[in-house]
């Protein structure tokens, strides 16, 4: 193969990734995954990013070379490979399941973050009404995930608990290699912030003087995330304020605010920045989430991270992420909600937490996923196209 020429001739493996997922106005999970692995894998080896809008760049990291190429929705993707052939491609990463193109001379590597979507099929709402109808049927039967992953040489999930289900419901004879997601570092100023604390004494709950404990969801506003035993649980917790900090559609807020208890203290940001979301979680008295399914749960790595205790669901990912080092609860019911958040209030049992969680939260890095993707492409370049796709 041209790929396997180029490696032994030039010694240097020319890796290409697919950055055509990067938003233009906001990163979202799988935006922020590709573009965090984009700057700290260029820290260890050269990459050429594929973009199909300058917008993009803004929100990818600079100094990286990178190449326009057609929208992944364009009809063009179909002969995607040959302008990668093109560019001498070794090995090219996706950090989704779905890259264009046929008779390939590149390794080829794809993503599946979760399976969440077999079991809530509703579409991300961003996406084009065609792509959101193809997206229901292809979330219909797992035989079309299969055809797509098996196209590749290697598949990347970002947890143990999605690569446990991956090969429970057999959708791909490749090796499937886990790359965790990792929080964004904070900025400079909430990092120099967090660096006058002492570490691991979270103290009592914290609260700005005279107001109320305060507590954080950050996510989206789908039904299976849940938010409802959140807003109910509020009843039970009259001296707090939960803060929705994520962008939300009106019809969507609308709904929620029709559902929220009498006198409840809840607070719609519509969207925050990093450095507010930051503050925020700094003075937080927990993170909080009631999520009935989820892929990996970033926010609950960023609030270990910031050395605010989590308050989640029992859910099995939640608890390979956490560590155990969480205050559980059932999702399904608001009480059990309540009974969590109260469960930090107690200064030691918090501070613990706290030192644990800043524990966990430190394995899960950019720079250490990005050398396991690094060590899964060296791997494949150096194996006999026989063994990659077989």
């Amino acid at each position: 193969m041209a790929a396997d020429r180029r490696s032994s001739e030039s010694g240097a493996m020319n890796v290409v990734v697919d950055a055509r997922w990067t938003r233009t106005d906001q990163h979202d999970g799988i935006s922020r995954y590709g573009a965090s692995l984009i700057e700290a894998l260029h820290h260890l080896h050269p990459v050429t990013m594929l973009i199909h809008d300058e917008r993009q760049l803004r929100l990818l990291p600079s100094g990286i070379a990178h190449l326009k190429v057609n929208s992944p929705f364009s009809p063009r993707e179909l002969w995607l490979s040959r302008t990668l052939n093109r560019l001498g491609a070794d090995v090219v990463f996706s950090p989704l399941q779905v890259i264009g193109g046929f008779r390939r001379d590149y390794r080829l590597i794809l993503t599946l973050h979760d399976l969440i979507y077999y079991r809530h099929p509703q579409p991300p709402g961003f996406l084009p009404l065609p792509v959101r109808a193809a997206w229901r049927l292809y979330h219909r039967a797992f035989w079309p995930q299969r055809v797509m992953l098996n196209r590749a040489d290697a598949v990347v999930t970002v947890s143990d608990t999605t690569r446990k289900l991956i090969a429970e419901h057999r959708l791909t004879r490749r090796p499937v290699t886990v790359v965790h997601n990792a929080p964004s570092p904070p900025p400079d100023d909430c990092a120099a912030g967090r660096a006058a604390e002492s570490g691991v004494d979270a103290g009592p709950a914290r609260e700005p003087a005279g107001g109320p404990r305060e507590l954080v969801y950050m996510g989206s506003f789908m039904p299976y995330k849940n938010v409802e035993t959140l807003l109910a649980g509020m009843a039970l917790l009259p001296d707090y304020r939960l803060h929705l900090v994520s962008r939300i559609a009106p019809a969507r807020e609308a709904e929620l605010r029709a559902q929220l208890p009498p006198n409840v203290d809840v607070v719609f940001w519509r969207g925050i920045s990093e450095g507010d979301y930051q503050r925020l979680l700094g003075r937080a008295s927990a993170l909080v989430t009631a999520s009935r399914d989820e892929g990996f749960g970033l926010p609950i790595i960023e609030a270990m991270n910031a050395g605010t205790p989590v308050v989640c669901s029992d859910l099995e990912i939640f608890h390979e992420v956490t560590g155990g080092h969480a205050r559980f609860f059932d999702p399904g019911s608001s009480k059990d909600f309540a009974t969590a958040v109260r469960a930090v209030e107690d200064a030691r049992a918090r501070a613990d937490l706290v030192a644990a969680a800043r524990g966990q939260a430190a394995k899960f890095t950019w720079a250490n996923s990005a050398e396991r993707l690094l060590e899964l492409m060296r791997d494949l370049v150096r194996a006999p196209v026989s063994a990659t796709r077989s």
